[in-house]
């Protein structure tokens, strides 16, 4: 495809990272000549999702960071009086990467991850730890996978390894220990791998939100509980990694975040599902507890008075016009939110619930940032669930592949291409360019456990801030994701970890891991569940740090020509607020005038060569409303289209009907595909 590529376009992109994919779908749809390339493998760069052995070979690469060094003979297409940035060759936005399996590891030596292609050749060396891999076409990254529980409905999703790698693993081994370590990784190569339908679908839990009680209850299909095999062995995780979508960055999106409204916008949502967030869980005396979010939370919670519930209720109304009342902040706006909170006469478990789990800002945050952000946590409640956030089905990964499938994202080299305009991402940039420049990082952590932080009858995702445990640390907000998430699989939950770094990463996290979960130990399993400690126990742990170039001005790059643009990796905050804003901005630069990412047009508005006449039926199909009165006006009982196998009526679609059904391409059709495929209006409450 490199071959047949201009030697003229507008805008060149590399990376494929949020911002890059977004700006790249947004140049595309006004009409630019944009060439979207990455020279990794995989997609998402530190926005990328893996499969279990996936993520080994990306542990592997960090470690050695190993690249190809392949150079191109480039220096010949340099023309007189043109200048050279040549990119770097290594990432180095990764560090201080640790792994740890507690996991038992004596178990037979040759593990096969099921679903892995058999073995066709052998490329690698026996004692690296892992066996023959087998290279996959090009054109099976491109495919989708059209997974629902409902059986009927469409929902375009790529191979279920969101990292999309180009190699599949075959065998690995396990390496016997016989106590908990830190793990030895089999240099296995990135899997991609494809899930299967029925498995997806039978995981995930259909949530109903009943008004007046805070707990939630699941589909019947699901109140089944599945006595499953425990995975407690390092073998069954390998054997089940193709079940694994582990996000190098860990984000919710705000029901009513400005991700949301892109991806509505420009109907990029039709390229994945969502899931809502459960349960918003605070630590506090020791303990986990569940936080009452709306006002039937509120009111239904047992862990506040009558004096604390009408306290919060005033507090909360409050906020969500506090610009209004400007009397009753504006002197309190250079201090802290958690000191203002207290001139409120809120109880000590109403500013920790407000502080942590509603505003979740920092302790050391101003007053106005702290009303905002409970302010936009209020305003997103109830469009689309019980709580404010969403959750991307196969992680987060999923959320820069779907800007990416408004175009195609190609591999080339030694090509001269000339265009206008040219965004990188910064890990791509030399350090020669970056030798002002003041990094930030972020401390993350990702835990593979086997059971809840809070156990429910009900798989749920949940999220859980845990204040500082002395002053001048920060804060670290835990995500916990289930089965029914298409994260892991059934019987082990993934748990995220993020905060700004003040160390390590382990070091930064170790406190909170130690204090809310237990390494796993084989003599737990002689026991009953009821025997065992309390704490869910830890079966595999990674901990690195990544860079936060969020806060990075674009004029600290040395010697960058006034068309490059640099786009920054993931920041730390929850919602996906600051990239699509860098992204809007970017592209406005580039496109000044142009509408930000418009929706694709509507087959049926398009308007053809010729008289400007639709053209004629193929005759393989007729129109929407023929289809409709032709339903209506059968009448033959064997062939009847309005009834089913099981003679359940099923009514036909009116023609106001059709025509909603028309507008999912259009950018007012607001709406996206949440709980295992059902489409929840925006206006939803």
């Amino acid at each position: 495809m490199a071959d047949a590529l201009p030697e003229e376009l507008d805008v060149v992109i590399l990376g494929t990272g949020l911002q890059e994919s977004i700006i790249a779908a947004a140049c595309s749809r006004i009409g630019q000549r944009v060439l979207h390339v990455d020279r990794r493998n995989y997609y998402g760069g530190t926005w990328a999702s893996f499969s279990f052995s996936g993520l080994l070979s990306w542990i592997k690469e960090c470690k050695e960071h190993t690249t190809d060094t392949t150079e191109a003979n480039w220096k010949d297409k340099i023309l007189e009086g043109e200048d050279v940035i040549q990119l770097g060759l290594v990432d180095k936005s990764i560090e201080n990467l640790e792994v740890f399996c507690y996991a038992s590891t004596t178990t037979e030596e040759d593990v096969t991850e099921v679903g892995a292609l058999e073995n066709k050749q052998s490329n690698m060396d026996s004692n690296t730890g892992a066996a023959n891999a087998v290279m996959k076409n090009q054109d099976e990254r491109n495919q989708t996978q059209k997974i629902l529980s409902s059986g009927d409905a469409e929902s375009p999703l790529e191979n279920k390894d969101s990292s999309h790698s180009k190699e599949e693993v075959s065998a690995e081994k396990i390496e016997s220990e016989d106590k908990p370590c830190s793990c030895n990784i089999p240099s296995s190569v990135a899997t991609e791998i494809s899930l299967d339908t029925q498995e997806i679908a039978d995981g995930i839990a259909t949530i109903e939100v009943e008004t007046g009680n805070v707990d939630q209850s699941i589909d019947a299909s699901d109140q089944q509980v599945k006595k499953e095999e425990k995975i407690t062995t390092y073998s069954q995780i390998v054997k089940n990694g193709r079940k694994f979508n582990i996000d190098l960055t860990s984000k919710f999106l705000y029901s009513c975040g400005s991700l949301v409204n892109l991806l509505i916008k420009s109907n990029v949502s039709r390229y994945a599902e969502f899931k809502n967030i459960t349960r918003i869980l605070t630590f506090q005396g020791g303990k986990v507890e569940q936080v009452p979010c709306s006002r039937a939370d509120v009111f239904a919670s047992k862990q506040l008075t009558m004096v604390e519930k009408r306290m919060l209720m005033k507090f909360l109304t409050f906020c969500l016009e506090y610009e209004q009342h400007p009397d009753e902040y504006l002197d309190f706006q250079d201090s802290r939110f958690s000191d203002y909170l207290k001139t409120k006469k809120l109880t000590p478990n109403l500013q920790h619930f407000i502080l942590h789990s509603i505003a979740m800002v920092s302790e050391i945050a101003l007053t106005t940032e702290g009303l905002k952000a409970t302010q936009h946590f209020l305003q997103c409640l109830g469009r689309y669930g019980n709580t404010p956030f969403l959750f991307p089905l196969y992680g987060v990964g999923e959320i820069p592949q779907c800007f990416c499938r408004c175009k195609a994202v190609v591999d080339s080299n030694g090509h001269r291409i000339s265009c206008q305009y040219f965004v990188v991402n910064n890990s791509y940039l030399p350090e020669e360019h970056a030798k002002n420049v003041q990094y930030r990082y972020i401390s993350r952590g990702v835990l593979i456990t086997n059971s809840s932080i809070l156990k429910s009858t009900s798989e749920q995702i949940s999220i859980l801030t845990v204040p500082a445990v002395e002053k001048g640390q920060p804060s670290i907000r835990i995500i916990e994701l289930c089965p029914s998430s298409n994260t892991c699989p059934q019987g082990t939950y993934l748990v995220h970890l993020t905060c700004p770094s003040n160390g390590t990463a382990k070091e930064d996290l170790e406190p909170v891991v130690s204090t809310l979960y237990a390494q796993y130990s084989e003599n737990d399993a002689d026991f009953s569940d009821h025997e065992v400690n309390e704490k869910p126990q830890v079966l595999w742990a990674l901990y690195f740090n990544v860079r936060d170039t969020s806060a990075v001005d674009r004029s600290t790059y040395e010697g960058l020509p006034s068309n490059v643009f640099v786009c920054c990796g993931p920041d730390v905050a929850l919602g996906f607020e600051q990239s699509v804003k860098q992204a809007e901005d970017i592209f406005h630069q580039v496109c000044p005038g142009e509408e930000f990412c418009p929706a694709a047009p509507n087959p049926e508005d398009i308007i053809y060569d010729g008289d400007g006449a639709q053209p004629g039926s193929s005759g393989f199909g007729t129109s929407a409303e023929s289809e409709a009165v032709q339903a209506k006006e059968n009448t033959n009982p064997e062939s009847d289209p309005t009834k089913d196998g099981n003679n359940e009526v099923v009514e036909p679609l009116d023609n106001s009907e059709v025509g909603r059904q028309s507008q999912m391409a259009n950018s007012d059709a607001e709406d996206l595909k949440c709980n295992n495929g059902m489409e929840i209006p925006k206006d939803t409450e």
